[in-house]
């Protein structure tokens, strides 16, 4: 069960290093290739690979829940809830997928999701890195305070599109209504994204302190 486990964690870390690997060359070869005009076409490029590992991360709750990874489960939970619940909203309006918010949205997560998946990959080898340890656990706090920053443009960018295109519907008062709701319903996400993002942050200090610290006691004993 042990050697299973192993072999999972390990071929799940893999997968998610190779993939985010890739949207980061691909995002770089085509900024440095088309300069500009490739922000315009940056969901269409690398879309589908980032749905995917985004769409697969959130078998990482259960691997906190099961005890296969050692992590927080809240912070975990805010980040993968609000990361794909973003995705679904680029997704379903297509006019904000040309937007250069979507290519540093990406952007952003790609990094975010490289460091962690690096260190993670290498501890399941059994070569733990001071320097990816230092780099996941600090590094990160800055970049998903971007990250969220970068998010709520992205929702304050969608909303126009969304008072502008009424939902189809058979009934003019329930296209109406819906046609309200939804972008109160946008609106109603940026106070709990910014509270969700508060109490990640508070998660991800403690998380930090908790991880040098023991990475400091066991370099003292040997």
């Amino acid at each position: 069960m042990f050697s299973f486990r192993l072999a999972y964690i390990f071929s799940y870390n893999l997968f998610q290093f190779c993939g985010h690997t890739w949207i980061l060359a691909n995002s770089i070869a085509r900024l440095l290739t088309f300069g500009r005009d490739a922000l315009a076409d940056t969901f269409y490029s690398i879309g589908l690979v980032m749905s995917l590992c985004q769409l697969l991360s959130i078998l990482e709750l259960f691997h906190i829940a099961d005890g296969i990874e050692k992590a927080r489960l809240l912070p975990r939970f805010v980040q993968v809830m609000e990361k794909n619940l973003l995705l679904i909203m680029v997704i379903m309006v297509e006019e904000i997928q040309s937007k250069p918010v979507v290519f540093v949205l990406f952007f952003l997560w790609n990094i975010l999701d490289l460091l962690r998946y690096t260190h993670e990959l290498l501890c399941s080898m059994d070569k733990p890195s001071i320097a990816m340890l230092w780099a996941r656990y600090t590094l990160r706090i800055p970049l998903y305070i971007l990250s969220v920053a970068t998010e709520v443009v992205t929702i304050y960018q969608t909303l126009p599109y969304v008072e502008a295109t009424p939902p189809k519907s058979c009934s003019l008062n329930s296209t109406t209504s819906e046609h309200i709701r939804r972008p109160i319903l946008l609106m109603l996400c940026l106070p709990v994204l910014a509270l969700g993002a508060s109490v990640t942050v508070w998660q991800l200090l403690k998380e930090r302190q908790h991880r040098l610290e023991k990475w400091n006691k066991k370099m003292k004993r040997k």
